[in-house]
């Protein structure tokens, strides 16, 4: 069951080798290969981006029947912006992919571990050999057991008991990420860096850096409920991950994830524009990290299928300001305006056969990246106008830390040009000041999306499936009342009290338009038509005239969701039975989201 494993030495892959190879074993094991999904999650109000492989999946890991099965595969595209600071040390990136694999109420714990094991191990797969991993299993709590199972298995395909180590629900427990929902132990594999130990008692919790995480896989075996108590899930599901950027380094032989084949090329155009050696010169090696990161990750939001742009809120919000750390470090590397668009040029050619959007989207990319460029140049003269004036005034020698923080937060001035603008005329800087404000800056940050980010699991309610089915009514009457049958989703987020709709056109909708889509949805609930669901092949979903961006982005069945006569939309789901059961819809504001995109705001009153 565990497979070949003959010790020799692991493979050492290129990024585009692992990803195939990875779905490649994993359909030899029965599941059928996904694509990627959005970088913007479907209806989950409670994350800006897709942060996990499971994201995307978890409509159906809450029971949905997935139209391609019970075994699934996939490489996510996915974003964390939580440790941008941190991005520049040999490990944290903004943008990275999740090599996945699912069982949806199908195998389990058994299956599960051996076929890690044997992708691992085996000479055919990645050859790792045995004695460099170490695994981990959860301890139990007053709440769940013990998980021997997972040991006992581990032990099955050959692992020594000595490179096995039970840990507490810190390390090894996934879940619920909101007060409520499924959750369970999980089992992580490790691999020993050669490093030596810290101490006696080292393990694979330990920050030393001995042992580095390459896959985890978790078993949502429990439901956790209102009154805090765990009980055993109907459908147990399996959800792994494997992080492709940080396992190609160790195959590699890499210290750092910049070092891998991944960053290699981007890095090169970096140096062809700056003039510099990446790790020639310790002083700049942070900022060639940053500025190939933060364009690597910016390209990808601006090349995704809902059409994400530069803004002042939400994923927009995000995206400019990893352009514009992007911009100030390139500045940094001597690195003339325009540079930016060639490097994201350069990452565009790296990924667009895997992530075929980013061709689609090139001239979009680099125009929008070229006048981010020039709206921060702008920016940055403002804040030099700013500094002059700052100086003009002061009475003392020394710039303070909260002005210093004032030109950084407020204009987007970085510290290192008001070092060397005061060392020019002068002065010093509060240095502690600045960090010190800056530290404030980042625990209110933080606080803020501890709130923003509470949760992680969708709201499945009875509320928030009627308002899905209110947007696909909203979507359906965009089209009629402005007579666009181009017009489409950009985005959607809904809340149990509203839902959020973008949609492509370029201009302000009149009063009488608004009044009309209202009026749409409002026949449509009025005429209690039944929401039927329908598994098909893409092809006869277009066939079919279902609203959909055919794709890269479908599997070979999919779902459409039907309302005889007014919508027909391939949607994952969960919807209301019958579009009677929604109430009156009330369109509350119509505005724009970014440019050529709307966004309208929605709620459903008096449902009962």
């Amino acid at each position: 069951m565990c497979g070949k494993h003959k010790q020799r030495h692991m493979k050492e892959l290129t990024s585009n080798e692992l990803r195939s190879l990875y779905l490649e074993f994993f359909k030899s094991k029965g599941h059928k290969v996904i694509p990627s999904a959005s970088l913007i999650p479907e209806n989950d109000p409670t994350v800006l981006f897709t942060t996990a492989g499971m994201h995307p999946l978890v409509p159906y890991l809450l029971g949905e029947k997935h139209p391609q099965g019970t075994r699934l595969t996939d490489v996510q595209k996915c974003v964390r912006t939580g440790d941008i600071d941190e991005v520049g040390d040999s490990s944290h990136c903004t943008f990275f992919e999740m090599l996945g694999n699912w069982s949806l109420g199908d195998y389990f714990k058994k299956e599960a571990i051996s076929w890690s094991f044997e992708f691992l191990t085996d000479e055919k797969w990645l050859g790792i050999p045995k004695e460099k991993l170490y695994f981990t299993c959860f301890e139990g709590d007053e709440n769940a057991p013990k998980d021997t199972e997972s040991h006992d298995i581990w032990r099955s395909c050959g692992v020594e008991d000595d490179h096995i180590f039970y840990l507490s629900k810190e390390h090894n427990w996934w879940g619920p990420a909101g007060k409520t929902g499924p959750c369970g132990p999980d089992t992580e594999m490790f691999i020993d860096t050669g490093k030596p130990k810290c101490s006696e008692g080292c393990n694979p919790s330990c920050s030393c850096g001995k042992y580095l995480e390459i896959w985890n896989d978790v078993f949502m075996q429990y439901n956790k409920t209102e009154d805090g108590s765990f009980v055993p899930l109907a459908q147990k599901n399996v959800d792994t991950g494997m992080g492709l950027d940080r396992t190609i380094g160790i195959l590699q032989g890499k210290k750092s994830v910049y070092d891998t084949d991944v960053f290699t090329g981007i890095l090169s155009k970096i140096e062809e524009l700056s003039g510099k050696k990446y790790g020639e010169d310790e002083e700049f090696v942070k900022a060639f990290r940053i500025v190939a990161d933060h364009v690597r990750c910016s390209t990808f939001m601006l090349g995704d299928e809902k059409g994400i742009t530069p803004s002042n809120v939400d994923q927009g919000y995000v995206l400019r300001r990893l352009l514009r750390r992007a911009i100030r470090y390139s500045m940094q590397l001597g690195i003339e305006a325009g540079g930016l668009p060639q490097i994201a040029q350069k990452v565009v050619d790296q990924y667009k056969d895997v992530y075929p959007e980013l061709g689609e989207n090139n001239k979009k990319i680099l125009s929008e990246i070229a006048l981010e460029e020039e709206r921060f140049t702008k920016t940055i003269n403002q804040g030099m106008k700013e500094f002059d004036k700052l100086v003009r005034y002061l009475q003392t020698p020394e710039i303070p830390g909260k002005s210093a923080f004032r030109l950084y937060d407020t204009y987007g001035f970085p510290l290192e040009f008001t070092l060397e603008l005061a060392k020019e005329k002068g002065f010093t800087v509060d240095v502690a000041g600045f960090d010190e404000a800056f530290r404030k800056h980042q625990e209110k940050s933080h606080e803020g999306a501890k709130e923003k980010f509470a949760g992680g699991l969708a709201d499945h309610s009875v509320q928030t499936s009627r308002l899905h089915t209110a947007t696909h009514l909203l979507n359906a009457a965009l089209k009629k009342v402005l007579n666009d049958e181009n017009i489409q989703q950009k985005g959607s987020n809904i809340t149990a009290e509203r839902l959020r709709f973008d949609f492509n056109f370029p201009r302000p909708l009149t009063d009488e338009e608004k009044q009309k889509v209202e009026d749409f949805v409002n026949e449509a609930i009025k005429a209690d038509v039944p929401v039927v669901c329908t598994e098909m092949s893409v092809e006869q979903a277009r066939a079919e005239n279902a609203v959909g961006v055919f794709g890269a982005k479908y599997g070979e069945l999919v779902k459409v969701y039907n309302i005889e006569g007014w919508s027909k939309e391939i949607c994952g789901g969960p919807h209301a039975s019958r579009t009677g059961e929604l109430g009156h819809f009330k369109l509350v504001k119509e505005q724009s989201s970014s440019a050529g995109v709307r966004r309208i705001r929605g709620v459903l009153e008096d449902a009962q």
